[in-house]
């Protein structure tokens, strides 16, 4: 018999849509590779489709324009919330890149799948357009749903109690307890066999054991204020370390490598690196905009966080949630006061207890099994037959 195919395809759109992806595909696979086929598809290029390359481009450089310009992603993301669901995503899947939204029904069709697994709106739209219909499941990185990720799909997740109530509350006509689910972050494996010991961590990295870290990251573009915050850190000559993640803005990064410590201060400049949860781990603060992923992951480490931006009201709930719900990070948006307080921090380890462990007491909300395991269950809707199999096996 043909095994089901569940298709992840891929959004280019920032790292806080790959991340998740990965984690959940790479669970699905470990547990249920032998009995359904797993297909990963870089949907919007994979076909050489110019319209689909286009319309991803312009999701990417939408997410660039709303960092460099807040009024920008607030308006945004008002409108989406203005038109509502329906309105939203029609206008913006026929609109955003004329052209594109066929090519997009064609290529998921292409696909052939069972079922769809989305981290971005987009590709569920498609998954939601085709026939035969596959079944469709699409997972929330933020802490709240946006209209985008509140159209049609057979199961929505997200992560937040607060943003399952939130669209429980605002969509009660199109949720329920079985269409949306509230499940733990879908962080990738591998941050579990990081070690706990900052040290030892610090070793591997090749940073100095005993001095108070800073990581500094604005999203997978590296736009924000990291570099004025870096500045004034060298200029002050702050004794700790400080490493800036750039990761796709080389720009940035060319120009720290020209940036030199007075001594003092230990400046770790680095790029786009796949030892972002070593460098995450080895870390005592954590300061960046409020992106869904890496909020997630520093406190998944116990690492205290300052908010030092909002670039859409989409970062805004995200940066309630961890500084009124969870109480793990504060909010400063201006750079000289960020660097006080990284100063008072570094003086005083003790004042930052109190958001570690807020921070500490988010690690049993993470891991992707039970998101892989409802994604089966939906699959078994349709195919009884893998859980009769499944059964067996256990």
């Amino acid at each position: 018999m043909r095994k089901p195919r569940v298709v992840f395809p891929y959004t280019e759109a920032g790292l806080g849509h790959i991340m998740p992806m990965n984690a959940i595909a790479d669970k699905m696979e470990a547990l249920y590779g032998d009995r359904v086929e797993i297909v990963r598809s870089k949907f919007f290029t994979e076909g050489g489709n110019q319209k689909l390359k286009e319309f991803e481009d312009l999701l990417c450089s939408t997410v660039v324009r709303a960092n460099k310009h807040v009024l920008f992603g607030f308006f945004m993301t008002f409108n989406m919330d203005f038109w509502g669901v329906r309105l939203s995503s029609w206008a913006t899947m026929k609109h955003l890149k004329n052209g594109a939204r066929k090519p997009g029904y064609d290529h998921m069709a292409e696909l052939k799948p069972d079922l769809v697994v989305s981290t971005h709106w987009a590709t569920n739209y498609y998954a939601e357009h085709i026939q035969p219909k596959p079944l469709t499941v699409m997972y929330c990185p933020d802490a709240e749903m946006n209209p985008l990720f509140c159209y049609f799909c057979d199961l929505a997740l997200v992560s937040t109690p607060t943003g399952y109530a939130a669209a429980r509350k605002k969509y009660k006509h199109r949720f329920n307890d079985k269409n949306l689910r509230c499940v733990p972050y879908l962080i990738r494996e591998e941050a579990f066999a990081v070690p706990r010991d900052k040290k030892e961590v610090r070793r591997r990295l090749g940073l100095d054991e005993d001095k108070f870290t800073v990581i500094l990251a604005e999203g997978g573009y590296g736009i924000g204020k990291m570099e004025e915050i870096c500045e004034i850190v060298l200029e002050r000559d702050l004794p700790i370390t400080i490493v800036p993640v750039c990761g796709k803005n080389e720009e940035l990064y060319e120009k720290f490598k020209t940036m030199k410590s007075k001594g003092k201060t230990s400046f770790v400049p680095i790029g786009f690196t796949d030892r972002m949860f070593e460098y995450e781990a080895a870390s005592d603060l954590f300061c960046g905009k409020s992106g869904a992923n890496i909020i997630a992951e520093v406190c998944f480490f116990g690492v205290p966080q300052i908010i030092t931006k909002y670039a859409t009201n989409i970062e805004q709930h995200i940066g309630e949630y961890y500084t009124e719900v969870v109480g793990s990070a504060i909010k400063i948006f201006d750079a000289e006061k960020i660097v006080d307080k990284i100063e008072e921090f570094s003086e005083h380890p003790d004042l930052l207890e109190p958001m570690r462990l807020a921070a500490e007491g988010q690690r049993a909300n993470y891991g992707p099994e039970a998101c892989a395991k409802l994604i089966f269950d939906l699959l078994c809707t349709r195919y009884p037959e893998l859980k009769e199999e499944q059964e067996k096996a256990e």
